[in-house]
């Protein structure tokens, strides 16, 4: 069932939004060349603690991961792009590393994720990482009243295939609100037009994610961690967007925010 926030509803859930972008630029500011994920899981899971927030991710038991999950971020390194576990990892200069975590607070739930280098970054993440950006702008810039859900995943597709990047849809966005995961479903590839109506209310998590050399996945032995099926690196940004009659709003917007740690 598809549920649509009244506009006061929207303004309860931008305390969650925030706290999530809050969290990411933390952890940005901490990721470095010698930073283990387990510390960055510590820290993210601190900050949830603090607040007194919820991490929607423990016990998080779907049908696609062997779960509960027993961690309040999923962190991917290099070809890993989706549902990383954090372990015993230590960062190395070049690494391209993902996170992706959604909070609970008062009863509201936000979503969001991001993609950044480590180190020296070759051209080919930079230029990877960007393209998932730019994805995301253009899928949040479709999400209007008037519009359709085929309209945000045909501009993610398309930022996709002006970049040569192919798009896997058996994983992408959706809807959000009172849990992490809602009707409807975002694919990362459509036909502009089609699929639900974009009305104010609808609050969607909106997640481009791309592989560098191909569609194809595989699963980890731990039955979370998605890597590309060649090898090659992924990355992935997400942000909760509500449609509104003003257009979209981005609820983890992260600009303007600033670090509460040093590196």
């Amino acid at each position: 069932m598809i549920e649509l926030k009244s506009p006061a509803e929207i303004e309860k859930m931008r305390p969650a939004g925030r706290f999530v972008g809050q969290i990411l630029t933390d952890l940005q500011a901490i990721v470095d060349v010698g930073v283990n994920l387990l510390d960055i899981e510590r820290h993210a899971r601190k900050m949830i603690a603090d607040r007194g927030a919820t991490s929607c991710y423990w016990d998080y038991a779907p049908s696609f991961g062997e779960g509960p999950f027993r961690n309040v971020i999923c962190l991917s390194v290099n070809d890993a792009v989706l549902h990383g576990l954090p372990h015993d990892y230590t960062l190395r200069d070049g690494d391209l590393l993902s996170m992706d975590l959604a909070v609970e607070v008062e009863g509201w739930v936000a979503d969001s994720a991001v993609s950044v280098n480590v180190g020296e970054a070759p051209e080919s993440d930079t230029r990877l990482i960007r393209a998932t950006r730019e994805a995301l702008d253009a899928g949040i810039a479709a999400a209007v009243p008037g519009g359709r859900i085929g309209d945000v995943s045909a501009a993610i597709g398309a930022v996709a295939a002006d970049h040569g990047y192919l798009v896997n849809t058996e994983f992408g966005g959706h809807g959000i609100g009172r849990t992490m995961h809602e009707d409807p479903s975002v694919p990362n590839a459509g036909r502009a037009g089609r699929g639900l109506p974009l009305r104010p209310g609808l609050v969607i998590a909106i997640e481009p994610w791309f592989l560098a050399g191909t569609d194809r996945i595989r699963h980890d032995a731990d039955g979370w961690t998605i890597r590309s099926a060649d090898g090659s690196r992924g990355a992935h940004s997400e942000h909760t967007v509500a449609v509104t009659e003003d257009g979209p709003l981005v609820l983890t917007d992260r600009t303007g925010l600033t670090a509460t740690v040093g590196a």
